[in-house]
């Protein structure tokens, strides 16, 4: 289980995250809503242990183990993943290569035991998966890969590495609705197969539609004033930011 206890956080001095708090367990999915400013991305960020971002107060925990003295590499070999919002181009390093180094990075000696050809096989299936061909596995990271591509990557990267708790950041963005439709269908087929618990934050309901999450929580001003089923989205599509604020935020 993922548990963040009354963060408060932030980044060049300005309070960013005040009083956050949210719980995710493995076989679970949780969207984090919100309009832009309010913290979502922060979020991603500080529990990944991004440097530029400081820890006022509060905890973040993995498995009941606080996480905040770890380094972002630590984290991820305990089990936490990061589908950025902004994939970066890292010429000279081929996908399988990374995926590769990664996967022997995190799992060690459990990890030496998957052969190179049966990792081959299963990278390629996972590439599949996604509506990538064989030929992208030689392909340099994320290198000329449209913002859909790198999004779609990013869940390959996912499946092969097999996290505990797997954090999207707007991951919907760049994809177009087939690209949603089947970024959705695997993560919910992971969770299912796989047990892990994910955190998507969006912000928007279209990827929601199809994930069906279990939960959902917006957030505003740092910090989450609701959380529900997903009938809290279908809400959000309605109203709109501005009505939740009104009935969720004033008089907190």
């Amino acid at each position: 289980m993922l548990e963040i206890v009354d963060l408060y956080a932030g980044i060049e001095g300005r309070q960013i995250l005040k009083g956050l708090n949210l719980r995710v367990s493995q076989g679970e999915v949780h969207a984090l809503m919100g309009p832009n400013g309010s913290g979502k991305s922060t979020t991603a960020y500080v529990i990944m242990g991004h440097p530029k971002y400081q820890v006022e107060s509060g905890d973040i925990r993995l498995d009941g183990q606080s996480i905040l003295d770890l380094t972002p590499d630590q984290r991820a070999k305990m089990g936490i993943f990061l589908a950025f919002q902004y994939p970066q181009e890292i010429t000279g390093i081929t996908m399988a290569n990374f995926l590769r180094k990664s996967f022997l990075s995190i799992y060690g000696e459990e990890g030496k035991k998957v052969t190179a050809s049966q990792f081959q096989r299963r990278l390629v299936e996972h590439f599949k998966a996604m509506q990538f061909d064989e030929t992208f596995t030689k392909r340099y990271l994320n290198e000329g890969f449209s913002g859909g591509e790198k999004k779609r990557s990013e869940i390959v990267q996912m499946l092969t590495l097999k996290p505990k708790i797997a954090i999207l950041d707007e991951t919907d963005s760049g994809l177009d609705i087939d690209g949603v439709k089947v970024v959705a269908s695997t993560v919910r087929k992971m969770v299912e197969d796989s047990n892990i618990g994910v955190l998507v934050i969006t912000h928007y309901a279209r990827i929601l539609n199809y994930l069906r999450p279990d939960y959902v929580h917006i957030m505003y001003d740092g910090r989450v004033i609701v959380s529900g089923g997903f009938e809290l989205a279908e809400e959000l599509e309605r109203v709109g930011y501005k009505g939740i604020e009104e009935k969720y935020f004033k008089g907190m």
